[in-house]
């Protein structure tokens, strides 16, 4: 962000997901294999302006949520146990700012702090910019859809009593941004019963610091998770999302330069090809040097190898890669990749590998790659997790 200003996250996450039906609350369920609370941590730690995320968890769950911090290898994150109300839990996460709290010391008190929900794993760095941008203007912010329905009122017979114009009236969503001492003295004096029924933080800045909030609008992806259906909605988008981007890295002989060329001119137009570089030599002796020590031990220390160099890359769990190298006679190495994907796979990583046969003879070469391109796309759309590990030849 422009200008000095320390922005940090309140994640309310201490919901039991009664509407999604089932035991395991829903910003635990599996989204294409990853929790869906880490999907919108991950979207967060994105955002390189953002100082600190505080996930405010149910007391039973913190051991859960300590593991999924461990496996995904989120930076960012501070836990804080929650209350028995989502306010009462939104509260005790901004006293974690202000004072040692049951999970850890205090963290330096942000300028502007926003308010999101766990289940909500599509927010992008503009709405967070357009939002915070709008609080240190305004005091404090909120992001707002138009109404899908006609809201209507019943009486007490049960007969309609009254609707609203739907013109005139707007969906509150998230995510939702205050100065950070707005909302901290609207807690501070709020009720017990705003604490136990109220649901809109916006209300309390006005109703006790006497903010109002500027209303956004915001894109149509706001939408949180709330039933079992939503959860399929959300591996489509996400699969969508990720299958448009892609980082191809070659090593530097002039095979697989020529090959990642070809690829790139295939692939680019039904991917995003945002990198085509040369990668380290590191990175790319790695995959097809390290193979052939299929040891528990061994596997795990390379399998987090690979991840980082991989982060290094700029490419991650959520970014396409292609890596092209150009291995000789590594068939046999290659072929026991299926135990390194198995352990990279627990990192939300599917490996795969893909033998393309080399000819100098440029027709041959550009049908190799074509054939190549439709296979990587393929994988790449459909994030198959059956296929980790096998080897395919063109």
């Amino acid at each position: 962000m422009e200008g000095e200003c320390r922005v940090a996250v309140v994640l309310p996450a201490g919901g039991c997901g009664e509407r999604l039906g089932g035991c395991t609350p829903k910003q635990y369920c599996p989204v294409l294999g990853r929790p869906l609370i880490s999907r919108t941590l991950e979207a967060f730690e994105r955002v390189g302006w953002i100082s600190d995320i505080v996930v405010v968890v149910a007391p039973e769950s913190v051991d859960l949520m300590k593991n999924i911090i461990r496996r995904y290898g989120h930076k960012l994150v501070s836990l804080v146990e929650g209350g028995v109300t989502r306010h009462r839990s939104i509260f005790n996460g901004l006293r974690a700012f202000v004072e040692d709290h049951s999970l850890g010391p205090a963290l330096k008190k942000p300028e502007v702090v926003i308010i999101h929900d766990a289940v909500r794993p599509f927010v992008d760095e503009e709405t967070l910019l357009q939002v915070t941008s709008a609080t240190r203007q305004y005091g404090a912010a909120g992001m707002v859809r138009p109404l899908v329905s006609t809201v209507i009122a019943p009486s007490s017979d049960g007969c309609l009593d009254h609707s609203l114009d739907r013109a005139k009236h707007r969906a509150s969503e998230m995510p939702q941004a205050f100065l950070f001492d707005v909302l901290y003295k609207a807690y501070l004096q709020c009720s017990d019963y705003d604490l136990d029924f109220g649901t809109e933080c916006l209300h309390l800045a006005l109703a006790y610091s006497k903010t109002r909030a500027k209303l956004l609008e915001g894109p149509p992806d706001l939408w949180k998770v709330t039933y079992k259906r939503d959860l399929y909605a959300a591996e489509s988008i996400i699969k969508d999302g990720i299958s448009k981007h892609l980082c191809i890295i070659t090593n530097i002989k002039e095979e697989a330069v020529q090959i990642g060329f070809r690829l790139h001119e295939n692939l680019k137009s039904h991917i995003k090809v945002n990198k085509s570089f040369t990668g380290p030599v590191e990175f790319i002796e790695f995959l097809f040097h390290h193979l052939g020590n299929s040891q528990p031990k061994f596997l795990k220390q390379k399998s987090c190898k690979l991840i980082d160099l991989l982060q290094a890359a700029q490419a991650g769990a959520s970014y396409q890669s292609v890596v092209v190298s150009q291995s000789g006679s590594e068939m046999q190495k290659l072929s026991k990749i299926r135990e390194l994907a198995k352990e990279v796979q627990k990192s939300d990583l599917l490996l795969y590998g893909l033998l393309i046969n080399f000819s100098k003879e440029e027709s041959q070469l550009e049908d190799g790659a074509r054939q190549a391109s439709a296979i990587i796309t393929a994988l790449i759309t459909d994030r198959n997790p059956a296929l980790t590990g096998q080897v395919m030849v063109v």
